[in-house]
């Protein structure tokens, strides 16, 4: 088997993790190994049924087309080995028990090697009770001590979805009795994904004059509007209403007014597009990932919804491609839902501007000459000031604000919904 190529101008991946030991029987389309890019983490499926001879070592560089491993094709399934429609009816369930996600997207359920004894079954790497390279990252950011979760997969191994599954069902973490320092140290390669990320941000702080402006958005409306129809909106559209869509739309208006937000730089040129692709920011398994709703200008709350909910799951499952994520005009992050109160978000180049969101705090404010308690919101525009100047930026930032203060605007293209009923 050669390395397909992720995706056009990427001519090297990594093999981040083999899912499979050398000598195992594969079944055709079960998943072998995950490769990183310098823009996404891909699963590689088996092309062929059959005993496996890996070429390429975990944390290798390899070449779009190089052979990373042999699949003995003439080679007969071991004895007692379940087939693969068999395998696919006993993981439903497993599917099933992961619990639902949450605010910050959570790893998905890890899909486990196929169920057929291990020709070499003296191998550490599938031994009882050693966690998955993804089951340890997870345990690892839960604080959950090794021996805390029965393995179910393969010789005992355990799997993404035995953690998940025990920390639904709850437990009592190591931090009662503290972390247990041991002062050891350990050195972990960075992912070709990491180290593109680091280099592309360091690249925007040398490369453009970035400045951030910041405003804050009174919530009720919104709340009050989403507490009111949440219910109806999510039986009638089959997707819940979160504040993403709310923010996407107004973004959206607020950039056909701002085209220079919208825009971007290449090299004595300006490129100023006549549509909205917004990049929104989700969490990963392999980090922080920009998938882009496309033509996000044209779509009501419910798409938006939608989009972004098969978004997420798709980075979730560690299934994005570089397509996914190729080509936004803008990007809006959302930091709240980690508890950040204020940040000043890096560009995503090539793009010019970015909004950071944040958590949503109770605050005393001036309402009609009267003290109210009201639910506000830190935003931020980060924008590279080549490109856009600072009235831009900051009538940028009060039209979001105004829309997501009075959102019916948004059904009016930002005017006054009165004024348009009067035409004036």
């Amino acid at each position: 088997m050669k390395v397909p190529s992720p995706g056009e101008s990427i001519s090297e991946v990594e093999i981040a993790a083999w899912l499979v030991a050398d000598g195992d029987y594969v079944e055709k389309d079960q998943a072998i190994a995950e490769v990183d890019s310098d823009k996404a983490t891909l699963e590689l499926p088996a092309e062929q049924s059959g005993i496996i001879t890996l070429k390429a070592a975990e944390g290798e560089v390899v070449k779009v087309g190089q052979v990373v491993c042999l699949i003995d094709t003439d080679a007969a399934r071991p004895e007692g080995s379940a087939a693969p429609a068999a395998e696919k009816k006993e993981e439903a369930p497993a599917e099933k028990a992961a619990p639902a996600a949450e605010a910050k997207p959570q790893p998905a359920a890890e899909k486990p090697a196929a169920s057929t004894p291990n020709p070499n079954p003296v191998n550490d790497s599938y031994a009882k009770g050693v966690p998955s390279v993804a089951a340890s990252k997870i345990m690892a950011e839960n604080n959950i001590g090794a021996g805390k979760v029965n393995g179910t997969g393969k010789d005992g191994r355990v799997t993404k979805q035995d953690v998940l599954a025990a920390m639904s069902g709850g437990f009592a973490s190591d931090t009662a009795q503290g972390w247990g320092g041991t002062r050891d140290q350990k050195r972990e390669k960075m992912s070709m994904l990491r180290r593109k990320v680091a280099e592309r941000l360091v690249a925007v702080k040398q490369e453009t004059a970035m400045l951030t402006t910041f405003n804050e958005v009174d919530m009720k409306p919104i709340m009050d509007l989403r507490a009111k129809y949440k219910d109806t909106f999510s039986k009638t559209h089959e997707v819940n209403l979160g504040f993403m869509s709310f923010f996407t739309k107004a973004v959206t208006e607020a950039l056909h007014l701002f085209p220079a937000v919208n825009g971007q730089i290449d090299g004595n040129e300006m490129i100023f597009h006549d549509y909205a692709d917004i990049g929104i920011a989700v969490s990963s398994p392999k980090g922080l990932m920009v998938p882009i709703v496309r033509n996000a200008e044209q779509m009501s709350l419910a798409e938006i919804e939608r989009e972004i909910k098969r978004l997420a799951i798709k980075a979730r499952d560690g299934k994005i491609t570089p397509d996914d994520m190729t080509g936004g005009t803008f990007t809006i992050t959302n930091g709240g839902v980690f508890g950040s109160m204020m940040s000043t978000p890096i560009i995503n180049p090539p793009q010019s501007a970015i909004l950071g969101m944040h958590n949503i705090v109770d605050r005393p404010m001036a309402i009609d000459g009267k003290v109210e308690i009201r639910p506000m919101m830190y935003v931020a525009l980060s924008y590279d000031h080549r490109i856009i100047d600072g009235k831009e930026s900051v009538g940028f930032l009060v039209k979001v604000k105004e829309m997501l203060e009075n959102p019916e605007r948004m059904i009016f293209g930002g005017k006054d919904p009165h004024a348009v009923l009067l035409g004036l």
